[in-house]
């Protein structure tokens, strides 16, 4: 897989013995393939992450999330994988959203990244280093799901792209006025 282009897909299936005879005997039907036209290529300092979110996904258990995507979120953690010992590291960086024009898609894109830094804590000897993803240090950044769009973000060649989903609980509390 390119490095430059990067596919996540959550998948769950359960595949009955009618199920799988019917498309033995049916015609194969061809994944739907990826539409990146609209989107622009990645500059030589960047690379492109995509997230091609599932149309629909598993039920989940609790009954107190919403199983409605609309309210669901995408967090976007952009990180770097780091060799460290017991000291606490970080970085900053900005996260930008911008429109492209005629279309009404969005991108996003990762800039000023700051350099790592660390505590200065004397670690126990003998202590071995581990490799941690460390990511960005700002303020959570989070999209809305749609499925019907890939999720398009340029971030420099140094950091990796992570993602997580958002649940809304079922339930809205009320406020209280004062």
């Amino acid at each position: 897989m390119s490095r430059a282009l990067r596919r996540t897909t959550a998948v769950a299936a359960t595949v009955s013995l009618p199920a799988l005879l019917a498309a033995l005997v049916s015609p194969a039907r061809a994944i739907p393939r990826l539409d990146l036209t609209p989107y622009p290529k990645p500059t030589a300092a960047q690379t492109r992450w995509v997230i091609q979110l599932p149309g629909v996904l598993p039920p989940t258990a609790d009954p107190r999330l919403s199983p409605h995507p609309s309210d669901w979120r995408v967090q976007l953690i952009p990180g770097r994988q780091v060799e460290a010992d017991c000291n606490q590291q970080a970085f900053r960086g900005r996260f930008r959203a911008s429109k492209l024009k005629g279309s009404g898609v969005s991108v996003y894109t990762v800039s000023d990244v700051g350099p790592m830094v660390t505590t200065l804590m004397a670690c126990p000897p003998g202590q071995a280093k581990r490799k941690v993803f460390v990511p960005m240090g700002s303020k959570p950044f989070v999209v809305p799901y749609d499925a019907s769009r890939p999720i398009v973000v340029f971030t420099p060649k140094d950091l990796q792209l992570r993602w997580r989903l958002w649940k809304a609980e079922k339930v809205q509390q009320p406020a209280q006025a004062l």
